[in-house]
């Protein structure tokens, strides 16, 4: 590429014209002149540096920056605003209420919308970079970074831009990214300076001066090209490309784009297999819109909700259209037929007028019936979940995740930083011919090997690793840099001696060479120059891989003594393997020395890190989090099951296990290395098969060495598995990009917030702000806290529900005229719903919903209990309304309201009314805080100071509306004595629901529970009424000539393994296990007649039962061939139904393997 983009650059610029260009912002180089100097590599880069700029040096003071310091400033965004409304009497006052519901909803999703940007501009800065500003070391946001920024790279950096090496060690980047070739690519001050954005630094650190940013480095040049040719490309529909994200005009950004891209395009690869029909444009286009969307399928709640909603729907829409039936025909027939009268022209404004007022009641049953609340309050109470949970260091991408975790019933967790500190630490050593179970005290150890150890660790390792003062009173110290590296500096910290000196004695650039840490040789090695003319090398590493260099080793005085392979194997016996045992990672630190004379060839680096004496051997771990083993008790107590995957050896994670709590002595359970688990779960052929997994999983607790592909199995495994009651929901963590495909795979995923790559974090529905496991504990207890939240709201919505129906439409029926008027009917909704979702949602969760098991997919929303509820105080607001309906006047000595002329002034009788049903709702919002039949209802009623001011603020709304709203609310101002005893019986309630909580619900068998979730495998009519979006019917979209082919496939299959399967009924009796899968794969082929949604159905190949789940979740439609292989893959068929006339009948017994076939052969 270099040589193409050479042909166009003048090379040897002469120097008067080069002082002549104009210099933008008054710098010493252009734009064009550090973009065409990028474009350049290795020899004829430097050439051009040393040409145009005498040296890397000159090249900084031209940028106005230094080797060492440097410069850089960042600038704020903008707000946003809102809006209100007012009104006039009835008309008005319905309308106002409309109003104040439609904007409680508005500013609810406007709120969310500015949080969820708010998180998106927070992942964007959160990624920081490494630089040297005025002399200190910086981390700045990527965005942030400016030309003439010194920024520090060092092994696994991604680099956000473009620059030219000051000075490296032994630094190798990884360029594939840009350039395709996949060897690693040696960068030097003095060869090859030049370092792009987007490439990989797989080896060594360096510094290096940013000469473009943005747009304007190499990858930002990519991505305006492919933001340029993305719009073209759209309109051309080409077959099964993905567009790449407009590059952003902003710098440093060009970072998260191309982390998206990649993960687009890693998307592509897992997810899209186009179909290679005729039709590929069409195909691609559904397949374009299916793979935009964000989730793979409805939230258990949202599925629940919907139910209910459309079930109470259809009740509130019968009872209006009948209460206005009913008022019409009685008014009909009593004015037309009892009494006689004709119709008159004069009186027709009249008739029409009644006709209207019938109208209005029906819609103010209908409006009261409806729960408009419903998707109020799921918002209002997800929303101050997720705003609360921020402050649980868990920041939610995903509302529905939320509500997600309280059902989960499987954790699938990373060791590392999640379970640990992510700080390692040494805990035990081996000096002097010692073995310390514990930090030795300094003046245990002989001054020769402290003052050698405390050179060894502190010059032998990357000087960017520090260990930094807390930032916060009280906290740890900060770890800066590689994570061993910083366990051994904070070892040389406890031994009461300081690093800082030694390094400040021998700085970097005075280092004789460095042979840095690699996967390969595992160990690290630096030589310096002795003051006597000689050389001495420090080595650390593992300790099985070191020990087998040494040849001595420092004694209880400090002074070597030979060792010897029979000393070795001692040691390791003694000293090594006790450690590995207690999870423990070994590693051994040494020296050797070399006279001025012999010094050696250094590029011969087995000779050089040969003979060395051995100074001690450490053991590090990364303890594990004081408060997750509590968390972890937790969990189990809550019914969910914590696995741990990790890459980390088996031994390391058995212990970390066992000190979490994840396993416990006397339990049965797996401990796996990734091989085994392969090998277990794959048949001969090599592929994952559901039944082996199944065989696993269930005691699989510990899964070590794993590769992000065995996560992503395990979870699909889990997801997948129909071995449970109901389906098991899985929350995964992961921290590297290498997790992407399990954490989009999982329920819920939970990207680490401060180790966690863009990838995951993108991937994920949940992001922890501080790598906690506890943090997800609580997520799980905000899950649940929100069901409740919900379940609390909808039992007292349900009941003000069938009390104001009923009451309005016998109230119509009998005195045709609603006793609660439509004014009334939307204040009392707007209290219900409003308010009451408000005060209910915001219920802080508490200890107690960790003792209960998950609910699960399938249980109802309303329970029994709940149902007992509603139902008892249902009828005792009715009794209590009835009574002062019918009998009131007597009993207060007042006008009767009932049977009043069109346009009479309201009367106290109704007021009265009006106030009493309002008075027992807010005292039943009281007793609606308690779900599953506690008695005490003021439980934490002040720990909610929410509640408190609406139930009061409601209370004192009421007295103006009685007392001063006159005619638009229908209300006639009432008496001390009324007042009084409206609030004594809005006390009875709490007295009833003494009652009620006394009643045995087990004793209720005629209580039906409501808000089911869909079962397994059933699909209700609704659902697929609603379309493909709802559900995944990827086979509808197959073409006639797709379908029949499928259709004479399917046919010859099913015939196979009807054969089969009898051939193993016969030969194998009851031996094999029944397989299922889901019936949507069926649904749009018709050679399957599915009379009745059985539970099992026929199964096309065993091989896809996880396809076909997949199916269900991911977006784009299979490959039309995807069934080929199941001819000869041996499946035996199992199956129920219903036995077709057509199809042959093959007895047996009920419980054999083939118990009836349904095909239509």
């Amino acid at each position: 590429m270099g040589d193409v983009a050479n042909s166009s650059i003048e090379f040897h610029p002469k120097p008067q014209q080069q002082r002549e260009a104009p210099h933008a912002g008054g710098f010493g180089c252009t734009l064009a002149e550090l973009r065409s100097l990028m474009e350049l590599r290795g020899a004829e880069a430097l050439q051009k540096v040393q040409e145009t700029y005498g040296d890397v040096g000159g090249l900084c003071r031209r940028l106005k920056t230094s080797p060492t310091e440097a410069c850089g400033n960042v600038s704020a965004g903008a707000e946003d605003e809102g809006e209100a409304e007012a009104g006039w009497i009835e008309g008005a006052a319905i309308l106002l209420s409309v109003i104040c519901v439609v904007l409680v909803t508005a500013f609810n999703d406007w709120s969310k919308e500015k949080q969820f940007r708010g998180l998106q501009s927070r992942i964007e800065q959160e990624q920081k970079f490494t630089v040297i500003r005025n002399g200190q070391l910086l981390q700045v946001p990527v965005a942030a970074l400016v030309v003439g920024d010194i920024a520090q790279v060092k092994y696994g950096d991604l680099l956000p831009a473009d620059g030219v090496l000051i000075q490296g060690n032994d630094l190798k980047i990884d360029e594939s990214s840009l350039t395709g070739e996949s060897d690693h690519v040696r960068k030097s001050a003095d060869k090859d300076p030049m370092l792009l954005s987007g490439t990989h630094v797989m080896e060594g650190s360096g510094r290096m001066v940013v000469t473009a940013v943005g747009v304007n480095s190499q990858t930002g040049i990519i991505f305006t090209l492919l933001g340029a040719g993305g719009e073209e490309e759209e309109k051309k529909d080409k077959k099964g490309k993905a567009t790449a994200p407009c590059s952003k005009q902003q710098d440093g950004a060009m970072e998260s784009s191309q982390t998206k891209a990649k993960k687009q395009d890693g998307a592509v690869a897992m997810e899209m297999q186009p179909l290679k029909s005729a039709e590929g444009g069409e195909m691609e286009e559904r397949e374009k819109k299916k793979a935009n969307v964000p989730k793979k399928e409805k939230s258990v709640l949202q599925g629940k909700l919907t139910k209910l909603a459309v079930q109470i729907g259809k009740a509130g829409l019968v009872m209006s259209a009948i209460t206005v039936i009913i008022l019409v025909l009685y008014f009909v027939i009593e004015a037309f037929v009892v009494e006689g009268r004709a119709w008159l022209a004069e009186c027709t404004p009249v008739y029409v007028q009644y006709f209207v007022k019938f109208f209005i009641i029906g819609v103010t049953v209908l409006v009261v019936a409806v729960p408009e609340g419903l998707p109020l309050a799921v918002t209002i109470s997800l929303a101050y979940s997720v705003k609360k949970m921020m402050r649980d260091n868990n920041l939610v991408r995903h509302l529905d995740a939320c509500e997600t975790m309280g059902n989960a019933t499987a954790i699938c967790s990373d060791k590392t930083g999640t379970l640990t500190t992510n700080r390692m630490t040494v805990v035990q050593s081996y000096l002097g011919d010692t073995h310390y179970k514990e930090v030795p005290a300094p003046s245990v150890l002989t001054p020769k090997i402290l003052d050698l150890l405390v050179h060894a660790i502190s010059i032998n390792s990357a000087y960017t690793t520090k260990i930094l003062p807390p930032e916060k009173e009280g906290a740890l110290p900060r770890q800066v840099g590689n994570k061993t590296e910083c366990a051994l500096l904070g070892f040389v910290l406890d031994l009461n001696r300081d690093f800082q000196p030694v390094r400040e004695q021998i700085p970097e650039d005075k280092l004789y060479k460095v042979y840095t840490f690699n996967s390969v040789r595992k160990s690290m090695s630096t030589v310096i120059r002795t003051p006597d003319g000689g050389f001495r090398l420090f080595s650390k590493g593992a300790s099985e891989i070191l020990l087998k260099k040494c040849t001595n080793i420092l004694n209880s005085n400090g002074e070597p003594r030979s060792f010897r392979p029979r000393d070795r194997d001692d040691m390791v016996k003694k000293v090594i393997e006790p450690m590995a045992c207690n999870g423990l990672r070994t590693i051994c630190i040494a020296y050797r020395d070399f006279s001025a004379a012999q010094e050696p060839d250094w590029d011969d680096e087995n000779e050089v890190v040969g003979d060395l004496t051995c100074i001690a051997v450490v053991g590090i771990e990364d303890p594990v989090r004081p408060e997750v083993p509590e968390a972890i008790r937790k969990c189990q107590r809550a019914g969910i099951t914590v696995r741990m995957v990790t890459g980390d050896n088996i031994n390391t994670a058995r212990a970390i296990a066992a000190k979490c709590g994840i396993i416990q002595p006397g339990e049965d359970f797996l401990c796996l290395e990734g091989k085994e688990f392969n090998r277990r779960i794959r048949n001969e052929k090599g592929e994952i098969e559901q039944e082996r997994l199944d065989k696993v999983w269930p005691k699989l607790r510990v899964l070590a060495r794993s590769s992000p592909t065995d996560k992503h199995t395990l979870v699909k495994g889990i997801i997948d598995s129909n071995t449970g009651e109901q389906r098991q929901v899985v929350a995964v963590t992961g921290d590297g990009t290498n997790d992407g495909p399990a954490l989009k795979k999982a329920d819920v995923g939970f990207a680490m917030g401060i180790a966690g790559t863009d990838v995951a974090k993108e991937a994920s529905d949940i992001i922890l702000t501080d790598d906690n496991f506890t943090s997800i504990v609580k997520a799980v207890m905000w899950g649940r806290n929100v069901y409740d939240s919900i379940s609390k709201f909808l039992q007292f919505q349900l009941t003000v529900n069938v009390v104001a129906v009923i009451v309005a439409f016998t109230g119509a029926c009998i005195t045709q005229d609603s006793p609660l008027k439509a004014v009334q009917m939307l204040w009392v909704n707007l209290i219900m719903d409003t308010f009451a979702s408000l005060a209910l949602a915001t219920e802080p969760p508490t200890e107690s919903l960790l003792l209960r098991k998950p609910y699960g997919r399938d249980k109802p929303l309303i329970s029994r209990t709940m149902m007992k509820n509603i139902l008892g105080h249902a009828v005792y607001q009715l009794t209590i309304i009835f009574t002062l309906l019918f009998v009131g006047e007597l009993f207060f000595d007042i006008d009767s309201g009932r049977n009043a002329p069109l346009h009479s002034p309201p009367s106290e009788h109704y007021t009265i009314i009006f106030n009493t049903f309002v008075m027992m709702q807010l005292f039943n919002e009281i007793n609606a805080r308690k779900i599953h039949g506690e008695r005490n209802v003021f439980h934490g009623i002040f720990g909610n100071p929410i509640f408190c001011t609406i139930v009061l603020g409601t209370f004192a709304i009421q007295i103006v509306i009685v007392q001063f709203g006159g005619k638009p609310f229908s209300c006639s101002p009432l008496s001390t004595e009324q007042w009084l005893w409206c609030l004594f019986v809005g006390v009875g309630e709490l007295v009833w629901g003494q009652v009620i909580a006394t009643i045995p619900t087990s004793q209720l068998k005629c209580l039906k529970e409501a808000g089911h979730g869909p079962g397994k495998d059933e699909v209700t009519d609704e659902e697929l009424a609603e379309g493909e979006e709802e559900i995944d019917h990827a086979e509808r979209e197959l073409r006639r000539g797709q379908i029949l082919w499928f259709r004479g496939l399917n046919r010859i299959q099913t015939q196979i393994r009807v054969v089969k399967a009898f051939r193993s009924s016969l030969y194998e009796g009851l031996e094999k296990p029944e397989s299922k899968t889901s019936i949507h794969n069926f649904m749009a082929t018709p050679e399957f007649l599915i009379n009745d949604y059985t539970h099992n159905i026929p199964l096309i190949d065993d091989t896809d039962v996880d396809e076909s789940e997949e199916r269900l979740r991911a977006p784009p439609p299979p490959s039309p061939n995807q069934n080929n292989n199941a001819i000869d893959s041996g499946v035996y068929l199992t199956t129920r139904g219903t036995m077709p006339a057509t199809s042959s009948v093959l007895s047996s017994g009920p419980g054999s393997p083939l118990h009836s076939v349904e095909t239509s052969l």
